[in-house]
């Protein structure tokens, strides 16, 4: 697959540093690591300068300045009709030292851990008039005609070994572009030989807890909020699931270290990074740097679940833990939340050491994810259609969840709502004792509602009453009444 992406589109994962001239080299700074890496690959099409500059909420000039300064130093080529691209370089450096993980991870930055959801469902009894479940996207904003286009284009080029048993691995060309999508829009550290497709975040990590166990861990560490069926699923791997203290400000991963909390038998850690599910908010720095020591120092794992990582609201990106160290992180992704959970499309980046043992327990033929469909996702991504498919959509839900903080506000002013930075959904808090209460209203107005102790893990102290509203579910046309309903039984 080509590295031509769109002219305008591109997704571009960067943390430029710095105000006026320095916010310049900041963003110089950036992209020469990002090419330095390996993350931008030569011959990768650069956002325009009007298009970066909109993402980082910089003015034009700084990233046209910065664009020309790098083409006179050699890192980027520009020609006429061509825009701006990476130049050819000597072999990427690969990232894995300390030092690259803490110039990574950048300087401290606000926020809270990070989370995960494959879908929930659990609505209140018969078919609700409205749905406000998290875990699910706006079906109905499907790219139907250019998934078509897509499908159509991949079909007729697809070589004839495409329709057979095919690689365990999944089709070469899915992996190899998703290599390159993953680098440049999520930090992620990629080789399509380390990539192992599955039919989607569960099937991965059914995959790793087979894994895991195989490999003689006992216990694998998991957040104070959470979804059951991942514990469901790694429990029935004949794994013990401790739960890591939760703080005001997330998963205290500090805490990994300490046997009398932990104990001795933790050999991996299922964290979400980017976007904690249900609570909201992004793993600190300090408290990635953390649960990166004591993997290395363990020799343990982490499985980052990145399931809503493309959608940030705040300008603020937050890279991907796997950048840390790719041969301690597990890097699990999916199209689930970005285009739609039936496509049955996910990704693991696995550590080198790991791919002979997933592919073991996954089996000699590739039986659970449809050739066509990888290759239709191949050229979706390919074609720069994913790019702008998840741009606009960034710009829908980000309106939906500030409707929601109007609605709230105007209707509910007592209410405080969190975890709006990123993803699907909204914390909205409850005054203590009031959270089935206002379920049982919900259900009453026909709204299917879920309160945030329904992910509280089994042996975590009740500490808390609130809402996990998920705004991405309903459709255009069900959105205003979904909305008026939550506002009719907030206290």
């Amino acid at each position: 697959m080509a590295n031509d992406w769109a002219t305008f589109g591109a997704d571009l994962h960067l943390e430029p540093h710095g105000h006026g001239q320095g916010l310049r080299e900041g963003l110089m700074n950036a992209l020469r690591d990002a090419v330095r890496s390996g993350r931008l690959a030569a011959g990768t099409r650069l956002p325009s300068s009007r298009s970066l500059a909109v993402d980082l909420g910089v003015a034009r000039n700084t990233v046209a300045d910065a664009y020309a300064e790098l083409v006179a130093e050699g890192w980027l080529t520009a020609r006429q009709g061509s825009g701006t691209r990476v130049a050819q370089r000597s072999a990427p450096r690969r990232p894995g030292s300390r030092a690259a993980a803490s110039r990574r991870a950048g300087p401290g930055r606000g926020g809270r851990p990070g989370g995960a959801v494959e879908s929930v469902t659990a609505p209140p009894a018969g078919k609700p008039t409205y749905n406000l479940s998290p875990g699910t996207p706006d079906l109905a904003s499907f790219p139907r005609a250019d998934w078509l286009k897509a499908s159509r284009k991949a079909l007729m080029g697809a070589p004839d070994e495409a329709f057979g048993y095919g690689d365990p691995r999944g089709r070469i060309e899915l992996r190899t572009v998703l290599a390159e999508y993953l680098a440049r829009a999520r930090g992620v550290y990629a080789r399509p030989e380390r990539i192992v497709l599955c039919s989607g975040f569960v099937h991965g990590l059914m995959l790793m807890g087979q894994v895991l166990r195989a490999r003689g861990v006992r216990e694998v560490a998991v957040e104070s909020y959470g979804l059951d069926v991942h514990w469901d699923l790694l429990g029935r791997a004949g794994l013990k699931m401790p739960a890591l203290p939760f703080d005001e400000q997330g998963t205290r991963t500090e805490e990994l270290g300490a046997r009398e909390v932990m104990g001795p038998g933790v050999g991996a850690v299922l964290l979400t990074p980017a976007h904690q599910f249900p609570t909201g908010g992004a793993l600190q720095p300090d408290r990635r740097a953390v649960a990166v020591d004591w993997a290395r120092a363990a020799g343990g794992l982490l499985l980052e679940d990145d399931y809503d990582g493309e959608f940030r609201y705040d300008r603020q990106p937050v890279g991907a833990l796997q950048g840390l160290d790719p041969d301690r992180v597990v890097y699990l992704g999916t199209a689930s939340k970005s285009l739609a959970p039936g496509l049955r499309i996910a990704w693991m980046v696995l550590p080198e050491q790991l791919v002979g043992e997933v592919l073991a327990q996954k089996g000699t033929v590739d039986w659970v994810s449809s050739a066509p469909d990888q290759l239709t996702f191949a050229e979706f991504l390919a074609s720069g259609a994913y790019d702008r498919h998840v741009r606009a959509m960034r710009l829908r839900y980000r309106r939906r969840r500030d409707q929601l903080v109007a609605a709230v506000a105007a209707r509910s002013p007592g209410t405080r709502i969190s975890g709006i930075a990123a993803g699907l959904h909204a914390v909205l808090e409850l005054p203590e004792g009031t959270e089935e209460s206002v379920l049982r209203a919900a259900a009453f107005q026909g709204l299917a509602l879920l309160g945030i102790n329904r992910f509280r893990h089994p042996t975590v102290p009740r500490t808390r009453d609130a809402l996990v509203v998920g705004y991405g579910t309903p459709s255009d046309s069900a959105w205003s009444g979904a909305l008026e309903a939550l506002c009719r039984v907030l206290p």
